[in-house]
Formats: C-alpha cells, structure tokens, sequence
C-alpha cells in the first residue's frame, strides 16, 4: 500500500511517499531555521505561513524526483496532534484536500507515535519495549506493548529537554536551533561546573530541567572567566545523567530490555553514546535511529500512518486538528 504523507506539526514542512512492503520511495523537508532564528525560537505565525507558501511546491518537486503519479496513492497519513495548531491546520487541509481531490482515505497519526515508529523505519523492535522521547515539545517515557497500546510512565513536569537546550543556547549567545550548537560546541568542552541533576534520585520517571536551565543561567551571570564550551559540556552531561538515569530506573522497574530512543535531542553525540555505553553495562538493547529520522520528518508518520491504515483505521473529511492531544486518548478514538 502506497502513502503519501504530511508532517507540519511545527517549523519544518515534511512530505513522503511510502510504500507498505517496500519501504520509503521519497521525502522531501524544509527547515524553517532560518526564518525563526532571528527570534530565538519558533514564532507560530511565521511558521504557519511557511508552511503555507512551501508546501504545494514541495509536493510538485517530490513527485517530480519520485516520478510518482499521485493517483497512485492509497491513502494520505497526516499528522493530526499535538503541535502548533497554526502548523497543524496548514497540514491538515492540505491532507484533506489531496484525499478529497483524489477521493482516498486520510489516515490520522499522532506525532509522538511517529516519533516511536521512526526505529522502524531503520530495523523493527520486538514488543515490549520502552520508549524515551526527547524532543524540543515533550520528554516522555513509554511503555510500548504494540502498535496503538501505550502506557506513560513518566514525562516533564515543565521544560523539555530540547527546550532546555534552546533556552542554554540562548543564554550563551548561539544561533537556532540550539541542540545542534551546544552539541557542537560541548565536545570541544570538559565539565567542569557542577550543575543540578534535577529528580535524578527522586524514585520517579518524571523529569524537570526548568531549574537546570536557571542554574546555568545563574552560572554565566555570576562568573566572568567562563569558557563557553565547558558551560555547553557541564549543561549537556546533566542532561544526559538525567535521560540516561531515568531510562535505567523504567527497565529496571518494568524488566523490558529494550530501549528505542527518539525524537529531536535523540540526534545529540553524547546521549547517543552515554545510551550506547549504558546498555553494554546495565544489559538491555538501545535503538536510536539515524539523526535525519530523529528530528521531525513525514517518513515517520508515514510508517504509523501504513500501521494505522492496516487495521482498518481512517478519518472523515471534516476531521480538525487538535494542539494537544495525550498518545493514549489518540488511540482510544484512533484504533
């Protein structure tokens, strides 16, 4: 079954095309990094409108480089919740109108569960495993049990970890998207400041890094002979402790040994590596898929999209995107 797909949760603008038994046949993604750095952040108008004026020329371009007529299509996935609901609406009416244009089903996903499926996409996972997603909007921890069978085990209870890594690199005076500069600039750097691990021994599987953040802030107002490298390598190891730690305690917790590790941060060096050298000693497999399938993209939800659409699951045509949606109440309406 062949899926052409639609990512617009936030400032990238993402198609795919997608065939159920023989993988990927395109993508196509434009960043909106340099539109919304000036501001150090996404500024939901700016991003909708981007999506607006690209995302037509796109589509022309992908079928150009996949010589696909898009008749050819079963179905549109589309990414319905959670995001920036100017972003979604964009998205979302694209769908429908290719759906209603060519008279096909459109098939729901939520953007987390991309986020899950974008392991598989490289190599599938055996159920059970536990899912930590680490992106700019959410850190969450999952128990996966199948496909649409979620069970939350913990998330942050303010700042989320790429959040965090905007809100240093700000701080620090680098450009946006920050996970990438304070990745690139921390391993140049050596930890040499204390800083908070916060609720890393708390017992729970929630996170916090709002406080993380004020102490680096607090840090680069109070001294003057900082280098700016170790700030970065000191901020990102207590974040990486963090995820790292609270990953452990859900194995140890629930006995899964496997672990998939996604979304957008899931792209920094030393998380990869920390992951890499912490399932070696603690004995539990890690999967994290290759840094282009972390960072937001529509092969993703083309993958849930394929899965949904295999078990019957579609949407009507009148269906509205929703901002902020939990994974589990998605799959009690979408399953």
């Amino acid at each position: 079954m062949l899926t052409l797909a639609v990512e617009t949760s936030c400032d990238e603008t993402a198609l795919a095309v997608y065939d159920s038994e023989k993988g990927p046949l395109g993508e196509i993604l434009l960043s909106q990094a340099r539109v919304h750095s000036p501001y150090g952040g996404v500024v939901p108008e700016l991003s909708a409108r981007e999506h607006t004026r690209n995302i037509l020329p796109l589509l022309d371009r992908l079928l150009r480089d996949t010589s696909l007529d898009l008749r050819r299509i079963d179905f549109v996935s589309f990414t319905l919740t959670p995001g920036l609901i100017l972003s979604l609406v964009v998205g979302v009416s694209f769908a429908k109108a290719v759906a209603y244009l060519l008279k096909k089903p459109l098939v729901p996903v939520h953007h987390l569960e991309g986020h899950i499926y974008s392991v598989f996409l490289e190599r599938p996972v055996d159920y059970p495993f536990l899912a930590l997603i680490v992106s700019g909007g959410h850190t969450d921890l999952f128990l996966v049990e199948d496909f649409s069978r979620y069970t939350f085990l913990g998330g942050t209870l303010d700042d989320a970890a790429g959040e965090s890594f905007d809100k240093v690199a700000r701080i620090l005076g680098l450009g946006y998207p920050g996970g990438p500069e304070i990745d690139r600039l921390a391993r140049r750097g050596r930890p040499v400041y204390r800083l908070p691990r916060p609720m890393i021994d708390d017992g729970s599987l929630n996170f916090s890094f709002s406080g993380l953040k004020t102490a680096v802030a607090s840090l680069v107002t109070e001294r003057t002979d900082l280098r700016a490298e170790d700030v970065a390598r000191s901020f990102q190891d207590a974040v990486v402790d963090v995820l790292v730690e609270k990953t452990v305690r859900a194995v140890k917790e629930t006995g899964v040994k496997r672990v998939a590790v996604v979304g957008g941060v899931s792209a920094n060096s030393g998380l990869r590596e920390a992951f890499r050298e912490r399932s070696v000693k603690e004995g539990f497999e890690v999967f994290i898929p290759h840094p282009r399938l972390s960072t937001d993209n529509a092969l993703m939800i083309a993958y849930a999209g394929a899965e949904r659409f295999k078990r019957g699951v579609t949407a009507p045509l009148d269906i509205n995107p929703e901002p902020n949606t939990p994974l589990q109440e998605f799959c009690k309406v979408w399953s």
